[in-house]
């Protein structure tokens, strides 16, 4: 991020899934109980993967606070902006759907509140 702040870990809080393909960093969906996976280009988003396990079968996924995730197109602007996943394990701007509180961008990330 930019300047001389950080929004790492502000509020965050997480829970534990069983996951297939998720990498740390993506945002993920409930794709099942108890389980997440990588989304489309377009779909809502329930977190970001903070951690996958070596084996893959299990994630830690922040459900809420500030998040960094990469983004693909025009950056997202600051404020409430509304998001979805780009279908790359990141985030997009979205015209319609759920809106976040959009902090920080640099040109590849962008942090907000999930």
């Amino acid at each position: 991020m930019s300047g001389n702040h950080s929004f790492e870990g502000i509020g965050q809080w997480s829970a534990t899934f069983a996951c297939d393909g998720v990498q740390a960093g993506q945002v993920v969906k409930i794709s099942g109980g108890g389980t997440v996976a990588p989304c489309a280009a377009g779909e809502d988003f329930c977190g970001v993967a903070l951690t996958a396990g070596r084996d893959g079968r299990a994630c830690a996924v922040a459900l809420g606070g500030m998040v960094t995730a990469a983004f693909t197109g025009t950056a997202p602007a600051l404020g409430w902006t509304g998001l979805a996943a780009d279908g790359r394990g990141g985030v997009q701007a979205a015209d319609s759907g759920r809106k976040y509180l959009v902090a920080d961008t640099d040109g590849e990330t962008v942090t907000f509140v999930l």
